[in-house]
């Protein structure tokens, strides 16, 4: 696409996310990427996950592969929203998904489009810990909540990662987290690993400093947390869903502030990483990481 013509692009979905938001209630129904979802009309999903495109695609791609590798496939997806990544990861291939999610505006299209399913578990809770089970106003944008202090509480009950994994015995062995709290995803992912330390689980998450520095911790403190925990190397994606290659977490905080020079190279826009990360011992799932983003990649 010509520059005159990804401007012309971006004004237009921008317009039309502007008339779609004036209706948030509004249900719709599309076709995502091989799964049909209820959808709030302003959700953002459709207009990135187009035809042919790689967004949301890497974690598809990663729980394909382990379940090939290592079955049986069990995935924690927090911060699960209207069930798209579960859908999408048991229409690849067959597992058991945990879907936990505390909105009580996106639990409503959760159910509709995930209840049907047998292999899906969904928890009406808000995973925490420390003080983040305080915030718990949410903070709705184009389809993804964070969740702040405030008055008006509307989400879920909090739970910490070991009550939660004492509460569902049957993803006593997890194979793969991912987790999408929209900055929150720093002090989660660490302590669900610690919870199912046992269980060695593959790491997906987000990794946006921005949205780190807005729940009020620093996108630095992840990296040394994993690595005490056995998570020492990563597969990265850009926020499109394209490799950048395979770091270690040394080079992931020294990388990190390319996150954060993004804006001003285009301005109203941010940046953020997809990261991928398998223990030192998981042999055999760190060779998928290296199938998916090869070493060589890494620039």
């Amino acid at each position: 696409m010509t520059p005159l013509g990804e401007i012309v692009s971006t004004a237009r979905r921008r317009l039309s996310w502007l008339v779609r938001d004036r209706f948030p209630n509004r249900k719709v129904v599309r076709d995502v990427q091989g799964v049909r979802l209820v959808l709030p009309w302003s959700h953002r999903l459709p207009d990135y996950a187009g035809p042919g495109s790689p967004y949301g695609q890497n974690l598809v791609e990663l729980a394909h592969a382990l379940a090939e590798a290592a079955p049986p496939l069990t995935v924690l997806d927090v911060g699960a929203n209207v069930g798209d990544s579960a859908l999408q990861i048991l229409n690849a291939t067959d597992g058991r998904v945990l879907c936990v999610e505390a909105d009580t505006f996106y639990l409503d299209f959760l159910h509709r489009n995930v209840d049907a399913d047998d292999r899906i578990t969904v928890v009406e809770s808000l995973l925490a810990v420390d003080d983040a089970a305080a915030a718990t106003t949410a903070v709705r944008t184009g389809g993804t909540t964070r969740f702040v202090k405030g008055e008006d509480p509307d989400a879920m009950p909090s739970i910490a990662p070991g009550a939660l994994r004492a509460a569902e015995p049957d993803f006593s062995e997890l194979r793969l987290v991912k987790s999408d709290t929209d900055g929150y995803d720093v002090a989660l992912v660490p302590a669900v690993a610690e919870a199912w330390a046992d269980s060695r689980p593959v790491l997906f998450f987000e990794y946006d400093p921005y949205l780190t520095r807005i729940a009020g911790y620093d996108p630095l403190s992840v990296w040394p947390r994993l690595e005490e925990l056995g998570y020492r190397e990563a597969a990265v994606w850009n926020h499109a869903g394209l490799p950048v290659g395979q770091m270690t977490t040394a080079e992931l905080a020294e990388r990190s502030p390319e996150l954060d020079d993004f804006p001003a190279k285009r301005p109203g826009s941010r940046s953020y990483w997809d990261v991928a990360l398998a223990h030192e011992d998981d042999d055999r799932a760190r060779g998928v990481l290296d199938r998916l983003v090869p070493r060589a990649q890494t620039r």
